[in-house]
């Protein structure tokens, strides 16, 4: 049998998924303690939005490309 390595995507997807846990713990700390001197659109919380988006693309990547599934 030929083995096969693990697929790029799996790690892109790993490293989608940290950022994004990342970005929207941030995000979630500045709404509870909000800075001294805010950005101007801060009440759009955009960390928030895009932290949540890079999450559910890097969980999909790690699901449709984990290991275990890989034929």
């Amino acid at each position: 049998m030929r083995e096969r390595g693990i697929s790029i995507w799996f790690f892109i997807g790993l490293s989608l998924l940290v950022n994004g846990i990342l970005i929207v713990s941030a995000g979630v700390w500045q709404i509870f303690n909000p800075p001294a001197n805010p950005v101007v659109l801060f009440r759009l919380h955009a960390n928030v939005w895009w932290g949540a988006t890079l999450l559910v693309f890097g969980l999909m990547y790690c699901i449709k490309f984990a290991p275990t599934r890989q034929g």
